[in-house]
């Protein structure tokens, strides 16, 4: 090799080492930034000539140094799965909020709970059957029953309430998530330019993966490879973004939570109103509207019409304090209404109505026996009695929460394996970086150094040696 290229692979080694330099300097730089993938400079050796021509040979030797270009360091395999654990960890959390909620509406265990309110009317009515002539105790059983009542409505009132705000986060969530596609349609467009053109487009593909990780997080998308660096996004089974056109999502269905199982909530294409099978936090809002909050609905309405039958039967076999056969004490006063938690009211206001005897008037005489109001308040015994139904309500609802709580733990060791993982392979290790920046300075040194040791050499060959003027 001539001492002219030597100074060419000197040269090379110079302008190499300093790009490797620059990129550890952008990786050090952005160790903090959200979404950041580590960048590598590839470094290729410049090879001699392999082509045999006339005057010129090649000693083998090389040329040498190239720095090719810029890798971003990421695994598809990796990516992948944090999409699909992402969605995963996503659902879940929606709904265990969301069975949280249901079991603060009961609020159980707790003095306001429906359950306690229950416990204060079976012991009114205990007072009653000690003092049945009395009007104060009747009074009690009236506000207890009341009292009873107003919790029935508020735990469905609340619910109610939970699904409308359930429904307009999904709202929300679905503007978001077309405003994200059309985001990286945009992006792969750029994407495919600076391919096209031999430019880097690593910040791009940064940014367009970050979007595509909240995708995943919002329905559950995945991608799929396409041409020239751009990637489909995919949400159950229907493209959400081809190459650089995005779609839209709307949400369609029930705007009541009454009205659920006749026109349940979903998502569909705003071209066509194609259901799609949506994961992560829709899939989870999705489950809480029409699964979650109406199951739970279903059971305190149950419960409620339990309640009513059974406090109506027992309430009729006896006789008031005017010897008068027991009124129904719950219902809706209209039966055209069906009975259910939010519809259903004390039927009875006057105290002189509570059938507290179990003995039929005698000659028109009304007795003051208290029979009745003893089987009334015994009904928190029965085994198959409101009080029994009710706890056994309360015990599957913990349990259908415990569940979901117990998933959504496992689910969150899964997803911090898998992005640390992840975090591994594309994320910024000071350690390293420090490493390598020594090991680029030195090579820059050294570089420098072979230039300095051409150029003493050149200095004595051309004055030193006394060839110049021969």
């Amino acid at each position: 090799m001539s001492t002219f290229s030597g100074l060419n692979a000197a040269t090379t080694a110079l302008w190499a080492q300093r790009r490797a330099l620059d990129v550890t300097g952008q990786n050090i730089a952005n160790v903090n930034t959200d979404g950041y993938s580590r960048q590598r400079a590839d470094l290729r050796a410049i090879g001699g000539s392999p082509v045999p021509a006339f005057y010129s040979t090649s000693p083998g030797i090389g040329a040498g140094v190239s720095a090719e270009g810029v890798t971003r360091i990421r695994d598809a395999f990796l990516e992948g799965r944090g999409h699909a654990e992402h969605a995963n960890i996503a659902r879940l959390t929606v709904e265990s909020d969301a069975y949280l909620q249901v079991e603060a509406a009961f609020r159980e265990p707790g003095d306001t709970g429906i359950q306690s309110l229950m416990g204060e009317m079976w012991s009114a009515w205990g007072d009653v059957d000690n003092g049945p002539h009395e009007l104060s105790t009747r009074g009690a059983v009236l506000e207890k029953m009341e009292t009873l009542v107003g919790g029935l409505h508020f735990s469905h009132a609340s619910m109610g309430t939970q699904w409308k705000q359930t429904r307009e986060n999904l709202s929300v969530l679905v503007d978001d998530v077309n405003k994200a596609a059309e985001s990286v349609a945009k992006l792969n467009q750029a994407i495919q330019r600076a391919t096209q053109s031999g430019l880097p487009a690593n910040d791009l593909t940064d940014q367009r993966d970050l979007l595509i990780m909240k995708l995943s997080d919002q329905v559950g998308a995945v991608v799929r490879p396409a041409d020239d660096g751009m990637l489909d996004v995919v949400v159950g089974g229907m493209a959400l973004v081809t190459g650089n056109t995005a779609s839209a999502l709307s949400l369609a269905g029930s705007m009541s939570p009454d009205t659920v199982a006749a026109d349940p909530p979903r998502l569909v294409t705003a071209s066509g109103g194609f259901t799609v099978r949506a994961g992560g936090t829709a899939a989870g809002q999705l489950n809480t509207l029409n699964v979650i909050i109406p199951g739970a609905r279903a059971e305190l309405d149950l419960f409620a019409n339990n309640l009513a039958a059974a406090l109506n039967t027992a309430h009729g076999n006896g006789y008031d304090l005017d010897g008068n056969a027991g009124k129904d004490l719950l219902g809706t006063g209209d039966p055209l209404v069906p009975l259910t938690a939010s519809s259903i009211k004390l039927l009875i206001t006057n105290k002189r109505e509570i059938a507290a005897s179990s003995v039929a008037p005698v000659a028109g005489v009304p007795a003051l026996d208290s029979g009745n109001a003893d089987a009334i308040g015994q009904l928190r015994l029965s085994t198959t009695g409101p009080d029994a139904a009710y706890r056994a309500m309360i015990v599957e609802l913990g349990v259908q929460s415990a569940v979901t709580q117990r998933n959504l733990g496992i689910q969150q060791v899964i997803t911090t394996q898998v992005d640390a993982a992840r975090e591994s392979v594309a994320g910024v290790n000071l350690d390293e970086e420090m490493t390598n920046m020594l090991s680029f300075q030195h090579a820059y040194s050294a570089a420098g150094r072979l230039v300095t040791a051409i150029d003493e050499t050149l200095d004595v060959l051309i004055n030193r040696t006394g060839l110049v003027g021969r």
